[in-house]
């Protein structure tokens, strides 16, 4: 079944490709034709928000959930109260004026990858798999609109909830061949003179030739206050010059790619220097940034919409689409006191996971309500059941599963004897390791790399609440293009994700 919905869907986006190719040049002659805002002004603040593997599906499906009120208590207490859900169970992105679609296609192949997707957001040429703002072949870099903003003189800032040096941000200022070469990457925010970078820090621990100190003894003599924290971040002000923040685990460990935590899992942290949401990341580029003489460049990821598609945890998904809605609802308030100066864009790079808004087992029935009963992200709970199940009885595990997911309690969360058994089969695949009799094939279908205990119980709750997916990885479905403000009426129509940067730079008369 899983393989055929994903058949499915890979040709329905074949022909949209196709649609689009044909449709691509008209646009870019109508901004060529307009290259300027609908007041005669070109956007002096650009924000320009990505939800990594994130589609139509994903903004659907967080909108349902916010609309239980059940979730919304649930959502409130695992993230500390951090986030101010709108009181119209409505996403921020509602109030954009302008809706686009934008095909995401590689040079190199049909479904992308982060790297040629954000290469191709970033700078508004295709390139091949893997490849970091370089052309195709890998011999000429490409100039992103971040560093064309920059070398404009507008203040600039990157924010992303994974590593700062991960595919997507990594494109708007480093030129690599590979998204793999970290330390390159780490060397290129050091000397693209940006002012700001927020969210998950650079990932250390890769590193070959460079100590976490001599790095940070880098950043010091480029000029860049680091925060370690909640204390460092309040502490940035502006005037203070170019600074780098995240939170503090992340400068004494590299856990989780030295993200940011998942939003589900902010009550897990042990220290409050861990507990800084994407919103107060782009809240504090808005105020180290903001100038009244040449304006800024604020680009923001949510970067771990993407993983929790591959793990295909759909709550959550919905707990980090809602972290970035947050994000965007700051950009929207200063919009708001700044409406003939500002632009904001949103996008995703990709759909990841192929997620569907029905099941066939619920038939045409939904039941987002039943989301609160999930407590924990897959990360944190799958490295916790990684040791639990060596230890414990499959009995011990089910208890687990109620704990954390509500899974065998009465009613609709009850476990059917064909759930039990996938389960069983699940947990006895976890406890055996590489030994298990389960084939590579198998493995990779039913589980996608993931601990199988965990990615089994996040698939039944979701098919319960009436979601699927199908795939653990990416697909090439359309993405939406929601903008408003300075400009935003030229991101209408549908057209291929090149011509969004592009459409930035004859805004702003970038060559």
């Amino acid at each position: 079944m899983r393989n055929l919905v994903f058949k499915n869907m890979v040709m329905a986006a074949a022909v949209s490709l196709m649609l689009a190719s044909c449709s691509g040049s008209s646009h870019e002659r109508q901004v060529s034709e307009t290259a300027a805002s609908a007041n005669g002004k070109a956007p002096k603040y650009i924000f320009y928000f990505v939800g990594d593997g994130m589609s139509q599906p994903q903004i659907s499906m967080a909108e349902k959930a916010i609309c239980d009120d059940g979730f919304r208590n649930q959502f409130s207490t695992e993230t500390c109260d951090y986030y101010d859900l709108p009181a119209d169970n409505k996403l921020n992105l509602r109030k954009f004026t302008t809706l686009g679609m934008a095909t995401t296609n590689a040079e190199n192949r049909f479904i992308t990858c982060s790297a040629a997707a954000a290469t191709a957001l970033a700078t508004g040429h295709k390139t091949t798999i893997n490849t970091i703002s370089m052309n195709g072949d890998r011999t000429q870099n490409l100039e992103s609109v971040a560093e064309k903003a920059h070398k404009a003189g507008m203040k600039v800032g990157i924010v992303t909830s994974v590593s700062i040096d991960h595919a997507t941000p990594a494109c708007f200022y480093a030129h690599t061949e590979d998204r793999e070469n970290y330390e390159t990457i780490g060397k290129w925010l050091l000397k693209s003179g940006f002012d700001y970078f927020g969210g998950g820090f650079v990932k250390w621990g890769t590193y070959k030739e460079t100590t976490l100190e001599q790095y940070l003894d880098s950043l010091e003599a480029n000029g860049y206050t680091v925060a370690k924290g909640v204390k460092d971040f309040e502490a940035l002000k502006p005037g203070c010059g170019k600074a780098i923040a995240s939170v503090s685990k992340n400068f004494s460990e590299c856990h989780d790619g030295n993200s940011l935590p998942y939003n589900i899992d902010l009550n897990e942290q042990a220290d409050d220097n861990d507990r800084i949401p994407l919103c107060d990341f782009v809240e504090k580029g808005i105020e180290l940034l903001y100038n009244d003489d040449k304006g800024f460049f604020l680009f923001c990821e949510g970067g771990k919409i993407d993983w929790t598609d591959h793990a295909n945890d759909a709550v959550s998904n919905v707990y980090e689409t809602i972290a970035l809605d947050q994000a965007i609802a700051v950009a929207l308030r200063f919009y708001n006191e700044h409406p003939d100066e500002t632009l904001i864009i949103f996008t995703g790079d990709h759909e990841c996971g192929g997620l569907t808004l029905g099941f066939a087992g619920t038939h045409y029935e939904s039941a987002f309500e039943l989301m609160k009963n999930q407590k924990r992200s897959f990360e944190e709970f799958g490295a916790y059941m990684r040791k639990f199940v060596k230890e414990n009885s499959f009995e011990a595990v089910l208890q687990e599963l109620k704990d954390n997911f509500g899974l065998g309690n009465d009613g609709p969360l009850a476990l059917s004897p064909y759930e039990t058994k996938r389960l069983k089969e699940a947990y006895q695949t976890s406890r055996e390791g590489a030994q298990a009799s389960i084939s590579k094939e198998e493995r990779s279908l039913f589980y996608g790399g993931y601990e199988p205990v965990t990615v089994t119980a996040t698939t039944i709750l979701d098919n319960k609440c009436g979601v699927e997916w199908a795939s653990f990885s990416h697909t090439a479905l359309p993405v939406p293009v929601y903008a408003i403000g300075c400009g935003s009426q030229l991101l209408e129509g549908y057209f291929d994700n090149t011509d969004i940067p592009k459409t930035i730079m004859k805004l702003k008369g970038w060559k």
